[in-house]
């Protein structure tokens, strides 16, 4: 039985919104530093545009390094919708990261089939709860491959 889908904004919501910008102050004045994994999976901060707003957004996300580039998942909890930076990805494919100390000019990609079941083992390898998440939802749950843009 799969545990019950997020229900989208309320006090769960605020509190993630909270930590979700404590944790991206702390990553910034740390420089990663004792802020960078959660259990096995490492942290990197992504800064999107607003796909709105126009402004800069930046958000803690997983990801998985793969050569050159860093894979990274849509997964919003397995809700019905996709995450905000998802969505300011598809509309303005540049980005920031910051991966520990380095931080980087990239371009977004959404993973073909054939890479994504490349990457979705390994990517549940470092975070398990990625296959939890796929069996909340009928959306098909992106990998997005961030590439340098330099």
């Amino acid at each position: 039985m799969a545990p019950p889908k997020p229900t989208g904004p309320g006090l769960g919501h605020s509190f993630m919104t909270f930590m979700s910008a404590l944790h991206v102050w702390l990553y910034r004045v740390l420089n990663g530093r004792f802020v960078s994994k959660m259990g096995n999976a490492p942290i990197l901060l992504l800064t999107t545009t607003g796909h709105k707003s126009g402004q800069p957004r930046t958000v803690p996300v997983l990801y998985l390094e793969t050569g050159n580039d860093y894979a990274i998942v849509g997964s919003y909890a397995g809700a019905d919708k996709p995450p905000a930076w998802l969505t300011n990805l598809l509309k303005t494919p540049s980005a920031q990261i910051q991966a520990g100390a380095r931080k980087m000019r990239v371009n977004a990609t959404v993973a073909s089939p054939q890479q994504k079941a490349e990457l979705w083992p390994k990517l549940v390898a470092i975070y398990p709860d990625y296959q939890v998440y796929q069996s909340r939802t009928s959306r098909e749950i992106p990998v997005v491959l961030l590439s340098s843009a330099a």
